[in-house]
């Protein structure tokens, strides 16, 4: 595998932090078109239930962000689930989403 961009180095380490900060199952990351950064983890509450990166995706177009160029999540899936792939697609239909093991620093797939 080809060595990843800083940047998406990066927004794996983001979504690493987001999951070990709350324990969660995921954690995700995304990058907007002005550079900025945002990271989440999974929500699940009795009321509300958000994958890491539908949560990332909020959190950006909450603080007005209106096109993404990357993404990355961190989880034992062997894929990132077509929910969490559509949030990321409705903002930017061709932006790489990386998939890094929960076991592995900094090792970014594409999925």
């Amino acid at each position: 595998m080809a060595e990843l961009d800083p940047e998406d180095s990066k927004i794996i380490t983001l979504a690493r932090s987001a999951r070990a900060r709350t324990g969660a199952a995921e954690g995700a990351a995304v990058r907007d078109t002005m550079g900025r950064t945002y990271s989440a983890s999974t929500v699940s509450l009795p009321s509300l239930k958000l994958t890491a990166l539908q949560a990332a995706v909020a959190a950006a177009v909450a603080s007005g962000a209106d096109g993404l160029e990357a993404a990355a999540v961190v989880t034992d899936a062997d894929s990132v689930d077509a929910e969490s792939l559509a949030a990321v697609h409705d903002l930017a239909p061709t932006a790489p989403v990386l998939r890094a093991s929960v076991n592995v620093a900094a090792k970014g797939e594409l999925s």
